[in-house]
C-alpha cells in the first residue's frame, strides 16, 4: 500500500505503484480523505480522519494478502509509520521517502487547540507544491495549505514519536538532502528512536521532496521491491 502526501494525491505515487505492480505485487493507492478536488475539503478532516482512512485500505489488503508493506511519501511516511506502530502483526516493512515525522514550523504547534477558529480568520496560507528537480513534472496536489487540516498534524506526530519503541517492522529510507518541504530531524528522530528495529537511509541527491516523481524515482523503485523480496517469506514478489 502506498500512501500520498499532505495536500496530494496518488498521482504523486502512481508510477511508483505502476512499476511495483508489473513486478507482481497487488498495489492500493487509497485517496486520502479531502484530497483530490479542492482545498476547502480539506478543513473538514484531519489526521484521524487520514489515519483511519489507511487503516481501513491495511486492513483490508490484508485480508486479500499474504503479507502486506506499507510505503508513505511525506506526511503518508507518517501514516505508514503509524500503522505499523499499531499493527506489528500486519505491516512486514515499511518504506519512507522524505517523510514528515516531527514538527519543524512550531506556529502549528500554537494553533493546533484552535485549528478551527483559525481557520475562520485564514482558512489557508501558500504551500509549497510540485518540490520536484525534474523539468516539465507536477504532483498534481493543492498549492494552498488548510489551516484547519495543517493544525491537526501535531497529533499525528505526536503519536508517531511516542509510539516508536513499538516500531518492529524493518525500516528502508530514502531521503533529499534538497528537500525544500521536509527538513532531516524527521528522519534523525527515527534513526535514534527506532529502537527495536533497522533502519536504512538511501540519500537522493538528484531530487527534492516529492522524489518518486523526480530524478532519483528509479532508485526508490528498484529499492523498495529488492526490500520486499529482501524479507517477504510467501514467496510472491519474489525474483521472477
Amino acid at each position: 500500500m502506498l500512501c500520498h502526501g499532505f495536500t496530494g494525491s496518488p498521482h504523486s505515487m502512481r508510477p511508483w505503484g505502476e512499476y511495483l505492480a508489473a513486478a507482481g505485487l497487488t498495489v492500493e493507492v487509497p485517496l486520502l480523505p479531502g484530497h483530490g478536488t479542492v482545498w476547502q475539503d480539506m478543513n473538514l478532516t484531519g489526521s484521524d480522519d487520514w489515519y483511519a482512512h489507511v487503516e481501513r485500505a491495511l486492513l483490508d489488503l490484508a485480508r486479500r494478502c499474504d503479507e502486506v508493506y506499507v510505503m508513505g511519501l511525506s506526511m503518508g511516511g507518517a501514516l505508514t509509520v503509524r500503522l505499523a506502530q499499531r499493527h506489528p502483526g500486519l505491516v512486514r516493512g515499511i518504506v519512507l521517502v522524505n517523510p514528515s515525522l516531527v514538527v519543524e514550523d512550531y506556529r502549528l504547534p500554537l494553533i493546533a487547540p484552535f485549528g478551527r477558529l483559525a481557520a475562520r480568520l485564514l482558512p489557508s496560507t501558500a504551500g509549497v507544491t510540485s518540490d520536484v528537480s525534474k523539468d516539465d513534472t507536477t504532483e498534481g496536489g493543492y498549492d494552498r495549505v488548510p489551516t484547519a487540516a495543517a493544525a491537526t498534524l501535531p497529533k499525528l506526530w505526536r503519536a508517531v514519536q511516542q509510539g516508536m519503541s513499538g516500531l518492529r517492522a524493518p525500516v528502508l529510507a530514502f531521503r533529499s538532502p534538497q528537500d525544500h518541504v521536509v527538513g532531516p530531524a524527521s528522519l534523525r528522530m527515527l534513526a535514534h528512536r527506532a529502537v527495536n528495529t533497522t533502519v536504512a537511509i538511501h540519500l537522493l541527491h538528484d531530487s527534492y521532496h516529492v522524489a518518486t516523481l523526480d530524478h532519483d524515482a528509479p532508485a526508490i523503485f528498484d529499492g523498495s521491491l529488492a526490500f520486499v523480496r529482501e524479507h517477504c517469506e510467501s514467496g510472491e514478489g519474489a525474483d521472477r
